[in-house]
This record gives C-alpha cells, structure tokens and sequence, in this order.
C-alpha cells in the first residue's frame, strides 16, 4: 500500500537533537564509547524526595485520571510560582501537560491557522519550526548570530521582520541552544511591538531555574504582556525530570478553554502520581537546584577555558546549560565527522537555523566534557 500522507507532516523533518541521541545510542551498543553532548538532560538523577513524592502517591492510589487541566494542588502551586515572578496568575490559567512539548504543541494548534506568520529568533529549539510547521504556519525568522545571541541589539531587526500580519513570536531565555538570557530592555522592545502590531508572544521559560549571575524576567509580567504572553515551563530540566513528561502552560482564560479541547482530545491529562511529585518539586527542592546549578557554572566556566586553550572563543551564556561552538560553514558535515572520528556527538547548528556552529550540551559530567574537548583536539576537529 502507498500511503498518502498529510502535507503537514511532510513538511517537517525529525528532530536533529533526537536523530544524533539515536546515532550515539546505535555506537554504543555497539561497543564505542561514545561522549554524547547532544541531548540537554540532566545528568543528575531526581532528587530523592521527589521520587519519594511519587512512591507516597502510587501507595495512596493516585493512579485515576486527573482533571484533564490537572490536579487543583498542582496547578495551584504553579500559579504560586508565576505570581511570584511577577505574573498574574492563578490556577483557572494553568493546564498541565505531559512534558513541554505538548504544552507547545496545544498552543499552536489553539493559535495557528493554516498561512498564519510565526517569528521565531534564530538560533531556535528545533521543535519550534516543526510545530509550527504542523500548524500550518509561514515562518519567519531573525538572525541574532550577527549580535552575539543577544536580541536586545536585534531589535530593529526584529521590528523590520513583525507586521500587522504576524501572529505570533516565541521568545526562549534562557535560550536552547545559546544559553542567552534576555536583558529587560530587550524584553521591553518586544512588549513594544507586540501591543503595536497587536500579536501573541510564547515566553517559553524552561531553563528559567538555571541562570548564573543574573535575573530572569518573566515576559508575562511586563505592563501590557499579561493578556498577550502564555507561558510555558516545567520539571524536566531544572528538577532532573527529563523522563516524568511534566510541564505546562499560562494563558489567559479564553486560550485555556480553548485549548483544554485539545488536550482533553489527546493526551486527556498529565499522569496523577507524576502531577503529586511535581507539588513536591515546585516547594521543597530549592537546595537541590541550587546544587546543580552550581555544577552547570562550573562546567560552562571549565569548558570557555578548554576552548580558550586551543585558540577557540565561544559565546558564553548566563543560563541553561548549552553553548554554540563556532566549527566549519558546513556544520552538519563537522558534526558527523566528529561523531564517527572522535565518537563526540553534538547538533548541529543549522538544526537551529544557524549554521557554521555545534551545539554542545554541559549537562555531562566534568570529565565527559574534558574527554570530550580531548577527542576533538586529537582528531583535529578543533
């Protein structure tokens, strides 16, 4: 049988990050030992208590359906956090979904018709453009390469790209894959051009735990972005959660009407027992995030200097714990080559929409990431 697949699918490529992880994954079993810098996933395991949250919830039998938005306590503590970022907030604008991907995934469906602007900021997560896609979405796309990953001195940039006609915009601080954290008064001039141009702004704030000498602002709680800004977030990165599948959104409360459609049509709710150890993660892991927030720190800072050694500069970020590695115009070329030559597996930047860069993940351990630096000098991919 031939099949005939849909158009929005065939529009959209896998994931780069995901198809490297499965390469690096194919070597090692079958023996090559392989320093995998691909996949930005905690190498911390879950911090116990949390994990202890969620035995204390099978045992008492938290294994129903949930509310398909999720359980009022969770959702309530996610207010509690968003308000106290400023944001105004509370639990009738919180849904709960299984993992930030189809938090994303809801809101441009709920958004986005077929031939509708989405702007993204370049380097983005990959799976903006693919969701985007799917949507039906025209992408268009602003390059902050040219200003060091910053989008404050990519204002006008931005304001040239931003029409009448745009829909919408995603803003990621801290960023995948740059580790860039947005200024205020950057921040400020996207507020400013979305009440001119009358769109929506996703404010994906996912790393916003894990920042390293300064403060990140939350878009929503600027004047004038609490009615135009949903915010999505959730456990996977700050709280070594990757694979709970935990996240969620804050929007306003007619998109959350509208869009619980397409959560109680699919996934219908997050898992009960996962939904109790997020309660538990959101109040009581603050020493633990500290801990590894710490570590990140020290291994961006370990890294700078490794590539400072063998004459390499690279844009250092104040969060999440990616950095863009300058290489070759030809990135995917390099990035293969470095994992078949030097068994190191990173995205290549054009994944992002910036090509000429790897994207490299200090999520490992110190000494993956000197093993790593190692193997690229001796087989002259630095």
């Amino acid at each position: 049988m031939n099949f005939d697949f849909a158009s929005r699918v065939e529009r959209v490529e896998p994931s780069a990050t995901l198809a490297i992880s499965n390469l690096a994954n194919e070597l090692e079993a079958e023996g090559i030992d392989v320093v995998d810098l691909s996949v930005g996933e905690p190498d911390f395991d879950t911090p116990e208590h949390i994990k202890d949250a969620a035995k204390a919830s099978l045992d008492a039998g938290d294994t129903s359906y949930t509310s398909s938005n999720g359980v009022p306590e969770l959702r309530a503590a996610i207010a509690a956090k968003l308000q106290a970022d400023g944001i105004d907030c509370t639990s009738d604008n919180v849904v709960v979904t299984p993992g930030g991907k189809q938090a994303l995934y809801e809101i441009f469906h709920t958004l986005i018709d077929s031939g509708d602007e989405v702007v993204l900021l370049d380097p983005a997560w990959v799976s903006y453009e693919a969701q985007a896609k799917m949507a039906g979405a025209d992408l268009s796309r602003v390059d902050l390469s040219p200003y060091g990953f910053q989008l404050e001195p990519a204002l006008d940039d931005l304001a040239a790209t931003v029409s009448d006609d745009t829909e919408l915009l995603v803003v990621n601080s801290p960023s995948n894959p740059t580790g860039a954290v947005y200024s205020d008064d950057a921040l400020e001039g996207v507020r400013d051009l979305a009440v001119e141009h009358d769109f929506t702004v996703i404010s994906d704030e996912m790393y916003d735990e894990i920042t390293y000498g300064v403060e990140q602002t939350s878009l929503g709680s600027l004047d004038g972005m609490g009615d135009r800004t949903i915010t999505v977030n959730g456990f996977s990165k700050a709280y070594a959660m990757t694979g709970w599948r935990l996240g969620y959104f804050c929007a306003p409360d007619e998109f959350v009407s509208q869009a619980g459609k397409i959560q109680s049509h699919s996934v219908s709710c997050a898992v009960n027992f996962v939904q109790h150890a997020g309660i538990e993660a959101l109040r009581n892991t603050e020493e633990a995030v500290g801990k590894m927030r710490d570590a990140f720190r020290d291994r961006r800072d370990m890294l700078v200097d490794l590539f400072a050694d063998h004459g390499v500069d690279v844009p250092v970020g104040d969060g999440a714990f990616y950095m863009m590695l300058p290489v070759d115009d030809d990135d995917q070329t390099w990035c293969e080559g470095a994992i078949e030559d030097a068994h190191v597996a990173t995205v290549p930047g054009s994944a992002f929409g910036t090509p000429g860069y790897a994207r490299i993940s200090y999520a490992a351990s110190q000494e993956r990431l000197q093993e790593g630096v190692e193997r690229l000098v001796e087989n002259d991919y630095l």
